[in-house]
């Protein structure tokens, strides 16, 4: 069988190419490498001729990339951002030290953040590292950790972890409902929602159908009803954050609001929730099955909510 590393050039070659082509300067790239600038030209024509066709184009105090040159920077780049990022994780696993949580931006930033002090005081060895995005990641490529996710129960892996189910209930600030009583546009009833402003997230690719309020006010009996007006936001928090500064009134998702209400930030309307079959599951990847900061991290999670009722 061919060995396979006839096949690849040295990583010095790969490090100095991809230098030189991102300042399309070797004495640039010599620098950044502390290397001299015969050696960066050295390894770059050693590269060259390895694979067999030009990379850059010597022209008059300037250099520029081949269209083959181009086509390999593609492809070098990020195997060469993974090779780092690889060697990060692996450097960091072996002191055990760092913790990589994914998670969506409305729990990192409603309800995990404002929480994170107190597990670091309870565990200062462990340093955490929070990935939000609304994406599911592949946790081992990644190097994840730990997963925090909203999913309907019927889709939730056979190994996730629950932590807390889902309920949705207008909430709107306890000033706005005040100002409102004052205005004679009283929120007694749920059809007195056309008399105000709804807060919305946008949607536009149907990723969250279950947080819309016509679907909401169709599950309340109330599908015909049109609100005085509407303002849109593109994300979940910064609708709550609007309707804690009295703009209007949102759908609140209860496992994030809950202490925004303990806390009278924000009031509950007309008694009414809305209970959904989902919620929010814990996963751990398989390389943190058996590392102990993970099982502590999402001990601390379901401790912290079943506080908070």
């Amino acid at each position: 069988m061919q060995n396979a590393t006839r096949n690849l050039p040295p990583l010095d070659f790969l490090r100095g190419f991809e230098a030189a082509a991102r300042h399309l300067s070797f004495t640039r790239a010599a620098e950044e490498l502390f290397l001299t600038q015969s050696a960066i030209s050295r390894q770059i024509q050693a590269l060259e001729e390895f694979i067999g066709v030009p990379l850059f184009e010597r022209r008059h105090k300037a250099l520029a990339l081949t269209e083959a040159g181009k086509a390999y920077l593609r492809a070098v780049e990020p195997a060469l951002d993974q090779l780092r990022e690889a060697t990060r994780r692996l450097r960091e696993s072996r002191t055990g030290h760092v913790l990589t949580v994914t998670t969506t931006m409305s729990f990192a930033s409603m309800w995990l953040v404002p929480r994170l002090a107190r597990f670091r005081r309870r565990h200062p060895g462990v340093d955490v590292r929070i990935n939000a995005t609304p994406d599911v990641v592949d946790m081992e490529r990644e190097g994840i950790d730990v997963a925090i996710r909203d999913i309907a129960v019927s889709r939730a892996p056979a190994e996730a972890i629950f932590l807390v189910g889902e309920h949705l209930a207008p909430v709107c600030s306890p000033e706005y409902l005040k100002e409102s009583r004052v205005a004679k546009r009283p929120l007694s009833k749920l059809s007195d929602l056309r008399h105000h402003t709804l807060l919305v997230m946008h949607d536009p690719r149907g990723r969250w159908p279950w947080l819309a309020w016509p679907a909401w006010l169709e599950s309340m009996g109330e599908g015909e009803l049109e609100p005085a007006s509407t303002t849109s936001y593109g994300q979940y928090d910064q609708v709550i954050q609007a309707a804690i500064h009295g703009q209007g009134i949102a759908l609140g998702r209860m496992s994030l609001a809950v202490k925004l209400v303990k806390d009278k930030q924000l009031v509950t309307l007309f008694g009414q929730r809305q209970r959904l079959q989902r919620g929010f599951y814990a996963v751990y990847a398989r390389q943190a099955q058996a590392r102990e900061a993970a099982g502590k991290f999402v001990d601390w999670i379901k401790e912290e909510l079943a506080a908070e009722g």
